[in-house]
């Protein structure tokens, strides 16, 4: 068929024939249970199935390629929609595939933020190792943390919030080819995680975390699941939730928390949670810190108070607050969500109240106090102090011998204070010092260089030699290595008191001319370039006979 007519027109009765033969006409993804044609057998109507739709530019054969596993041909698919040549699907066109047709691939996940002691224990050969951002999670790897916590993303988008003190299991990680449907199960031997899924196709996709006494059947929500001795607590913020013991599950909707306890004979509870406290409104950008948080007064006593990462999903804090008040602090900029909820008299949160911010804090210069500018210390390790002009600001000293900072011969720590000592001793010297703040984590602001010396003297210069040639005597010492230069003094008094000769030198060797017979005496002393010289050095004899 190669007119273009003919064509058209076969396309149009196949697609009448399929309708009438059933074929549904709904969104992209679907799943249907049934066959594509009258003359499928029973067997075939409980298979699942995945309708595909053709995209501009696709090819049927094309499509078949990328979802089929090697077992199954692009022929067998046409056979299964009743459908003679593959030339007359285009765009918009419909195929039914059996889900066990489509090609599963592990797919890993990826962890997206760590905070604090997190390991990874390997699947293939049971090694633990440091959990790090960005490594990847594959099926049967572990993740335990301890004091830490961590944000796990999936192929599909889906997130997975693991809190202190758990260990989660990745059983399956399966993708459907191209389909963009996933299988994931987990299992949570014990702990916390908060999750959000993804909407799963229904029949087709499937995520499920497992505990020791429950197991919980996701269809695209937010929830918390905490699994412990005494049983498995579910909570579902959003969407809906399948849980309980193998032999009693039950859909959770959103609002309410469901309890199997494993001394009630996994017994199933369910119950409607707290509703989210009622959170004050805050200014959309923080532009300093603390910020007060309050929320209107309720019958509870503690709330649970959580602080996300709004990209990366990274736990900032979690604590129990009283009260209907928090100071929010110690942010770095960025944006997050505060999550409130209240406790219950059983100990049990409710739903939370969200509140988005964003911090942006700007770092101000500090003012400079001590020491004062050409000022001098006689301290190796001088206190250096300033003054913070802004709010929930760091700052350090820095110190450097030129004025461009351009080698840092030491530094203070990171601190909120206004005081701090080098990080090591300085040598005596000229030097140059600033003060750095830093608010926010990522806004900087540097203080004017101020010049400092610190006081000292350069070790004695030291006679290593004397060569006595005809009527000349050539004197040898020791190289000061912070010496620029160094003076030469000649007497025929031991004491010094008379000199008869005085100069500078550049080198460590200078040539003398005597009169023979009287005795002379030479010492000599470091010079350097800024205020320092040294003590001078022991006198030597000289006699040319």
């Amino acid at each position: 068929m190669t007119e273009p007519s003919l064509s058209s027109i076969t396309k149009a009765f196949l697609m009448l024939m399929l309708l009438a033969l059933g074929m549904p006409a709904g969104a992209e993804l679907s799943i249907t249970r049934g066959s594509a044609t009258t003359v499928a057998s029973s067997t075939r109507e409980t298979v699942p199935e995945w309708i595909y739709t053709l995209k501009r530019g696709e090819s049927f054969a094309e499509v078949a390629s990328d979802l089929l596993v090697t077992q199954h041909s692009p022929a067998q698919l046409l056979r299964y929609n009743a459908i003679a040549n593959a030339a007359i699907l285009g765009e918009g066109d419909r195929i039914r595939i059996p889900l066990s047709w489509l090609k599963r691939q592990p797919n890993p996940a990826r962890v997206t933020s760590v905070s604090g002691s997190v390991q990874l224990i390997s699947g293939i050969d049971g090694r633990k190792r440091t959990l790090t951002e960005e490594a990847l999670i594959r099926v049967g790897d572990e993740v335990l943390s301890a004091a830490g916590a961590a944000t796990i993303t999936l192929a599909d988008g889906s997130e997975v919030r693991l809190s202190p003190n758990s260990r989660l299991i990745f059983n399956r990680l399966t993708q459907y080819g191209k389909s963009g449907m996933v299988d994931t199960r987990l299992r949570l031997d014990r702990g916390e995680v908060h999750t959000r899924v993804k909407p799963v196709i229904e029949g087709g996709a499937r995520f499920e975390i497992e505990t020791p006494s429950a197991v919980a059947a996701v269809r695209g929500t937010a929830f918390s699941l905490h699994a412990g001795p005494e049983g498995t607590h579910l909570q579902v913020t959003e969407g809906v939730v399948d849980f309980g013991s193998p032999k009693q599950i039950q859909r959770i909707p959103a609002g309410y928390s469901a309890t199997v306890a494993s001394n009630n004979g996994n017994k199933l509870s369910i119950r409607k949670i707290a509703p989210a406290p009622e959170l004050n409104p805050l200014p959309p950008v923080l532009s300093q810190l603390p910020a007060e948080l309050t929320w209107t007064s309720s019958p509870a006593s503690t709330y649970r108070l959580d602080i996300f990462e709004t990209e990366s999903g990274r736990w900032i804090e979690s604590r129990e607050v009283s009260g209907n008040r928090f100071d929010i602090s110690r942010l770095d900029n960025g944006q997050y969500e505060i999550h409130l909820a209240a406790f219950d008299q059983q100990g049990m949160t409710g739903m939370p109240g969200i509140l988005p911010i964003e911090v942006d804090l700007q770092a101000r210069t500090a003012k400079l106090l001590a020491p004062e500018n050409g000022g001098s210390v006689n301290d190796d390790m001088p206190e250096f102090r300033w003054e913070l002009k802004g709010e929930n600001e760091v700052a350090r000293v820095e110190i450097a011998e030129d004025e461009a900072f351009r080698d840092l011969v030491a530094t203070s720590e990171w601190a909120p204070g206004t005081t701090a000592l080098p990080s090591r001793p300085l040598s005596p010297g000229q030097y140059y010092w600033r003060v750095v703040t830093e608010a926010g984590g990522n806004s900087v602001a540097t203080t004017q260089p101020r010049k400092l010396v610190v006081n000292g003297t350069l070790p004695p210069v030291r006679i290593i030699s004397i060569n006595y040639i005809d009527s000349q005597v050539r004197v040898f010492w020791e190289k000061v290595d912070t010496a620029a230069n160094y003076r030469m003094q000649l007497s025929e008094d031991p004491s010094f008191n008379d000199i008869i000769k005085e100069a500078t030198l550049p080198d460590t060797t200078a040539a003398l001319r005597l009169i023979p017979g009287r005795r002379y005496f030479v010492r000599l002393k470091a010079l350097s370039d800024g205020p320092l010289e040294s003590r001078w050095g022991p006198g030597r004899e000289l006699y040319l006979e």
